[in-house]
């Protein structure tokens, strides 16, 4: 039988994460492009980030026409790209940040990959779109929580970990995603909780023990 699940969070109801949504208040549109593999990861943040940011949309894909990509940037807001300024080989160079466009964030749009590091460089390389995007690096790297999924280079954050820092560097008020930090260290522990839990198999009917 099919696991029941949630509507509103796409997740087996045993493992809900409802409780953990909290509603935070943000003036800058942001657009969570998630690569197909993390849709069922367990451990993934997108999703509780999604339904906690009331201005944002999660789309899910590797490659996206730039059709689709121009409909989902289409101005007057300006978008620029969460991700390190870092130069690769063959890639479009990124346009300039407007400083007078980062002043008001309630006409920015913040682009968010969520996948890992290394299909999150796939997703860059297959839109010169995404390349040339002006980019924004966190100019402070919180310590992260993020403890049930390893990280490969110091520094590197969960999506929703990252998505809040960023926020709160455009907007300049990191006390308001306070209440969503806090809420995210109860979906580590609940997933830590779940890891640890044994396993039990069940013995197949009509098999014989010895």
């Amino acid at each position: 039988m099919p696991r029941p699940i949630c509507p509103r969070c796409q997740r087996p109801q045993s493992t809900c994460i409802c409780c953990f949504v909290t509603p935070t208040a943000h003036a800058t549109e942001v657009l969570i492009m998630q690569h197909p593999l993390e849709v069922h990861e367990a451990k993934n943040t997108a999703r509780l980030l999604h339904l906690s940011l009331a201005h944002s949309r999660l789309v899910v894909g590797e490659r996206f026409d730039d059709a689709v990509l121009h409909a989902l940037m289409a101005e007057p807001k300006a978008t620029v790209l969460l991700y390190p300024a870092t130069a690769h080989k063959g890639h479009a160079a990124p346009a300039s940040l407007d400083a007078v466009q980062l002043a008001d964030p309630s006409k920015l749009r913040l682009v968010v990959l969520d996948a890992t590091w290394r299909k999150s460089r796939k997703m860059l390389h297959l839109s010169p779109l995404l390349q040339g995007l002006p980019r924004l690096s966190l100019q402070e790297v919180p310590a992260s929580g993020y403890v049930i999924r390893k990280a490969h280079k110091p520094g590197q954050l969960s999506t929703l970990e990252a998505t809040c820092a960023a926020l709160a560097q455009l907007e300049g008020a990191p006390q308001r995603f306070a209440p969503l930090l806090l809420a995210f260290s109860g979906f580590v522990a609940q997933q830590m909780a779940l890891a640890a839990q044994p396993i039990h198999f069940s013995r197949p009917r009509g098999v014989p023990t010895l």
